[in-house]
């Protein structure tokens, strides 16, 4: 891709971009992106280097990456595919900590929270059975906290503290957010800035993260579109631009 090129790509086509590269490797498992980003990112990611990739319309129908039904995926399917480690789900998080653990259930105490969210849902049995990657469009303080007012999505440290029967199939590959990648490629299992998205620099992830991260001494940025991959983006998967409504520069 030439300069000017790769000036064009928008921060929103690198996070899809992100995004799609959580899913590279799994081989034939069944994608569950949530939100709009994840989504695009899947899809891309089965047209181009994970062709087995099953992808779910979030209730009971496989589709294709045009989003036409591909087949029929009853509930205890689905089931039986996330307590077999068959899937790899990218949720979103309310707050996040150092360690991956996830909270969408209330933020402030619990007897009595200054805000009620989604809830628990299935993030313990997803965490605990299945690969979960995290994608976070507004990347700030507020979410990357030091210690999450409650714990949906089980962490390294708490899984670790639990046993064998929780770290077994325990796996978050990555966390996507506008602003850059992380993953837990540390001793302690904590979590590491992997690279950073073009125009963002090192010191402004700091910044925007309450707990210290462990952070390299050369970070790469995210890589860049393909012409192709950039042509499937804007002409084929997303066309509807449904990636800039979760990322504004």
């Amino acid at each position: 891709m030439n300069a000017s090129a790769v000036e064009s790509v928008t921060r929103a086509e690198y996070c899809v971009i992100a995004c799609a590269e959580a899913w590279r490797g799994d081989g034939e498992i069944l994608a569950s992106p949530m939100g709009a980003v994840p989504s695009v990112g899947a899809r891309l990611a089965r047209l181009t280097f994970a062709p087995d990739l099953l992808l779910t319309d979030g209730e009971a129908t496989l589709v294709g990456p045009d989003g036409e039904p591909e087949g029929w995926l009853p509930y205890r399917r689905h089931l039986a595919l996330v307590t077999g480690g068959r899937r790899h789900v990218m949720m979103g998080a309310s707050q996040i900590d150092r360690f991956g653990n996830q909270n969408i259930s209330c933020i402030g105490d619990w007897e009595q929270p200054a805000r009620q969210l989604l809830g628990v849902r299935g993030a313990p049995v997803n965490t605990l059975n299945n690969p979960v990657s995290y994608w976070i469009p507004r990347h700030s303080p507020r979410v990357f906290v030091e210690r999450v007012d409650m714990v949906c999505g089980v962490g390294h440290d708490r899984a670790r503290a639990a046993g064998p029967s929780a770290t077994r199939f325990h796996r978050i590959p990555r966390v996507v957010s506008d602003l850059g990648v992380f993953d837990f490629a540390t001793p302690d299992r904590s979590m590491r800035l992997a690279s950073v998205h073009p125009g963002v620099t090192v010191e402004r992830v700091r910044e925007a993260t309450g707990f210290p991260l462990t952070v390299p001494a050369d970070v790469p940025f995210t890589r860049a579109p393909s012409p192709a991959e950039l042509a499937l983006i804007r002409e084929v998967v997303d066309p509807a631009r449904t990636r800039d409504r979760e990322v504004r520069v």
